[in-house]
């Protein structure tokens, strides 16, 4: 089952934004939220920040799971930012990031919360579709490969099995 897909609007996904900081990064994260979820670019970005200073949401490979809580949100949302250039961001392996997954979750979300964040590292552990994200042409073709994922996976898999 795909628990990304529900969260991920089609207007939050950017591809090829140029950013040369996880702050500007995370100030387009908050236009994105702000314009398509009015969520206040302030409230995203603080939120944001005060995860990252606890430890890099980098997970390797490229990839970062941005993620913050935000106080009064319903429902969990969430943005696909594709840069045009890497940038750096602590990450284990060392790697800068390109792609990225900014999760917001209601303050008191758990254990929904931790669910979401176990596929979104399933989903970037896959490296064919890193691969088909990075070389998707434009917003929609990322946003279908982010709400297919799933069903395409687990019909990779049978092939692979047979």
């Amino acid at each position: 089952m795909n628990l990304i897909a529900p969260l991920l609007s089609p207007d939050n996904v950017l591809v090829d934004l140029d950013a040369s900081s996880k702050k500007r990064v995370f100030e387009q994260a908050g236009l994105i939220f702000e314009n398509n979820q009015s969520i206040g670019r302030s409230v995203v970005f603080d939120s944001l920040f005060a995860r990252e200073r606890l430890g890099s949401t980098g997970l390797g490979q490229g990839v970062a799971i941005p993620h913050g809580r935000i106080k009064g949100l319903k429902d969990a949302t969430g943005a696909v930012i594709r840069l045009s250039t890497p940038i750096p961001f602590d990450a284990p392996d060392g790697k800068p990031v390109s792609l990225l997954f900014v999760l917001l979750v209601p303050e008191q979300a758990t254990e929904h919360h931790l669910q979401l964040l176990s596929e979104l590292a399933q989903l970037f552990s896959d490296s064919a579709f890193r691969e088909r994200v990075a070389e998707a042409t434009d917003a929609a073709a990322v946003h279908a490969l982010f709400t297919t994922w799933g069903t395409a996976h687990a019909a990779d898999q049978r092939r692979a099995a047979l």
